[in-house]
């Protein structure tokens, strides 16, 4: 079984290899946002006021950080991917085969974000080396696996997110529209657009509920190590709870979805 897996792993580099040079034009202009934000907030931070625990330097590396665990955890259109696979009866060869469908897509989003990361890595290496002066890299080496660990989770999360998503499209023609909008509370929700401890006592509260801070901003503020032993523990313990009731929500999905699916040919 794990040979199957593995051969599925294989086809998706295949697959991926395709796009590489799609993969390193997107990898390469999504620096330019990243070079917007750092003027943004050399801005906010030479008022020196309203930021009481980043200066520069650290907000800096943060969004540096915000960059490099989307290069490694987030779907890549595996979304609309599976709902067009749903929508135009493609799926039905896959119903017919011994084959986890779930473990299927999973062992293709491996793939994918495995690749993706190797072509885009010699961007994201000119990219540190441009901020250099403002990375202050972990001290302690228990903080790397920590950090490949968050952005296992953060992977995690994400793709049964994403695979829930299509699998709304057993139900409705068009799921773009339920995408946008959890991607638009996800986007801001997540960290992407600012570091969420910048926010209140009781609005951080609200959100360590829920799986979003466990996408981008948990496995940031590991490799900047801003959290203590405690915050770290129960942090690892929210994300872990929030990858199980991901993943059941997918397999729900799935197996109700199955139930409904009516097609012809394939």
């Amino acid at each position: 079984m794990i040979a199957l897996y593995r051969r599925v792993f294989a086809i998706g580099l295949q697959d991926t290899f395709v796009y590489r040079w799609n993969f390193l034009l997107r990898s390469f202009f999504s620096i330019i946002p990243l070079i917007g934000t750092v003027f943004v907030w050399r801005a906010v931070c030479e008022q020196g006021e309203g930021l009481t625990s980043y200066n520069l330097s650290a907000v800096v590396f943060y969004f540096v950080g915000v960059m490099v665990v989307d290069n490694l955890a987030s779907p890549t259109e595996d979304e609309w991917r599976i709902a067009a696979e749903i929508r135009e009866g493609q799926i039905s060869a896959l119903l017919t085969k011994p084959i986890n469908h779930l473990l299927y897509r999973l062992s293709l989003f491996g793939a994918y974000r495995f690749l993706y990361s190797l072509v885009t890595f010699p961007v994201v290496a000119c990219v540190l080396w441009g901020l250099r002066t403002h990375l202050q890299f972990p001290q302690h080496l228990l903080t790397w696996p920590l950090f490949i660990l968050a952005v296992c989770g953060s992977a995690l999360i994400q793709f049964f997110i994403a695979y829930s998503l299509a699998m709304l499209a057993f139900w409705v023609l068009e799921v773009s529209t339920f995408i946008f909008i959890l991607y638009s509370f996800e986007y801001f929700l997540s960290g992407h657009v600012f570091p969420l401890d910048l926010l209140s006592p009781r609005l951080q509260t609200l959100l360590q509920w829920t799986p979003f801070p466990y996408e981008v901003f948990f496995p940031v503020q590991v490799l900047l190590e801003r959290l203590d032993t405690a915050n770290l523990q129960k942090s690892f313990g929210l994300q872990f709870l929030w990858v199980c009731i991901t993943a059941t929500a997918a397999r729900f999905l799935w197996h109700r979805g199955v139930r409904k699916y009516q097609a012809a040919g394939g």
